[in-house]
């Protein structure tokens, strides 16, 4: 792969985008760089205040955007219903890119509205629910992608079958690490799915290395810590690459030319540079280690993935 960047980003005009998590960071930059391009791109933020102050913001970075924002919180699955629901208004039955960007990282422990830890909850269940909605979408758009943010930090754990939302044992970073690993788990698996049903949609993960965004800070932020929070910003500046860069990965997966289905794209480097291929740990890439999440995450969402019909609920 050449050393990619931006001014390789094709024409998306005629596209349609929606992009979790788009309100700051890496997944700001995805949205503003693909309505740059000439994509209709949707900002799916849970936060409406600032979701609808980074769509002002996109719009006055690229003046010509079609863009819009909508509501959109993973941490609740009657949110991602409606939001699906709702989204037959946006360039009709066609959708070209779902980003499955937002997520949170290293939180004390909590749960999710319907129960689930909260960055099991968010950053798998909640993309894998919304997947599986706008599944109809894309599978009736050609050239379709699904690209999920993971994290090289996936590496540090496998998941634990028999405790998912961690209600035995909770280490805040092991939780983050098995919920990356769910991610590339799933789009594994979702790759699998695809091609054994004649599908051309892409399935891919990236990640943006170390990118300075206030993922890092929002755990320690809430529980008061505040050197630790000044610690952080502190490796923000000197070490991590901007959110420019660390959003690389994801627009080559979700618009180079004959991307490969279940790639991981990151950094070069794994912590900062052109996007390049990047590693993943052996277990992410077990067909049955993909099925046993797929049928644990149908049941705890709902979700029924159905590749030949709209997507149904148990």
């Amino acid at each position: 792969m050449t050393r990619w960047n931006t001014s390789h980003i094709p024409d998306q005009t005629g596209r349609s985008a929606v992009v979790t998590g788009a309100n700051s960071g890496i997944g700001y930059v995805t949205a503003r760089e693909l309505a740059r391009q000439g994509a209709r791109v949707l900002l799916a933020c849970r936060n409406e205040t600032r979701g609808i102050a980074a769509l002002d913001r996109l719009r006055s970075e690229v003046p010509t955007a079609e863009a819009e924002f909508r509501p959109l919180d993973l941490a609740d699955l009657s949110s991602v219903r409606d939001f699906a629901a709702a989204l037959d208004d946006f360039d009709g039955d066609r959708l070209d890119l779902l980003i499955n960007n937002a997520g949170v990282m290293a939180l004390p422990y909590r749960t999710t509205a319907d129960g689930f830890e909260m960055q099991f909850g968010t950053n798998h269940l909640g993309h894998f629910a919304l997947t599986g909605l706008l599944l109809p979408k894309l599978l009736a758009t050609p050239g379709a992608r699904v690209v999920t943010v993971s994290s090289m930090l996936h590496a540090l754990a496998d998941l634990d079958y028999s405790d998912l939302n961690s209600e035995h044992s909770y280490r805040r970073w092991i939780a983050y690490a098995r919920s990356k690993s769910a991610n590339l788990l799933f789009v594994h698996e979702l790759t699998r799915r695809l091609a054994a049903a004649g599908s051309q949609v892409v399935a891919a993960a990236a990640h943006p290395g170390y990118a300075s965004t206030n993922l890092q800070t929002t755990g320690v932020r809430m529980e008061g810590r505040t050197s630790a929070e000044r610690a952080i910003e502190l490796g923000n500046r000197l070490i991590a690459q901007s959110p420019d860069g660390g959003a690389l990965g994801t627009l080559c997966a979700a618009t180079a030319p004959h991307m490969r289905p279940d790639s991981f794209i990151g950094p070069r480097s794994g912590l900062r540079g052109a996007p390049a291929q990047s590693f993943r740990a052996p277990w992410t890439k077990k067909d049955a280690n993909g099925e046993r999440l797929w049928a644990a995450s149908e049941q705890l969402t709902g979700v029924r993935y159905d590749f030949s019909r709209p997507a149904a609920a148990f």
